[in-house]
């Protein structure tokens, strides 16, 4: 199952063609996206300049998709994970870093092309459908370098 990234979303929401045909090639697998993706879409509708039709997409998308909440159990993944980072000396933002402990806990795929971010987390599973075919720069976080 993919839980999808709200810069994925945003991609397929303006047409890229590589990753609507990722979304195509990918239609059989589940897909979810979570309540924080979900804010940060509303967020961006809000400040947009076509308010209402960017606000339709994103109710939209909340229709097609599953949502996945925070619960506790995400939230101690994310306490531990936000800990470990810090004493590495690698913070994630906090958003990303709840989106990661969701997948986590939940067993998902992140897809999503912000690679910099969940490349941090430790035993994440990250695909980024920009590319041309994604199969090829899946990676388990922590195991991708870091540029």
């Amino acid at each position: 199952m993919y839980l999808l990234d709200t810069d994925t979303l945003i991609y397929s929401l303006k047409g890229d063609p590589v990753v609507i045909a990722n979304f195509r090639k990918f239609s059989s697998v589940p897909k979810a996206i979570s309540v924080i993706t979900y804010g940060e879409l509303v967020f961006g509708a809000h400040r947009s300049q076509r308010v209402t039709e960017n606000l339709a997409k994103v109710y939209r998308l909340k229709e097609i998709f599953p949502l996945v909440d925070v619960s506790p159990a995400i939230m101690d993944v994310f306490g531990v994970l936000k800990a470990q980072l810090y004493d590495k000396g690698t913070p994630v933002d906090d958003f990303d870093l709840m989106i990661g402990a969701s997948a986590l806990t939940t067993g998902y795929c992140v897809v999503t092309n912000n690679e910099r971010h969940y490349s941090k987390i430790p035993g994440l599973t990250v695909v980024n459908w920009t590319k041309e075919d994604p199969a090829t720069n899946s990676y388990l976080g922590s195991d991708k370098p870091t540029t």
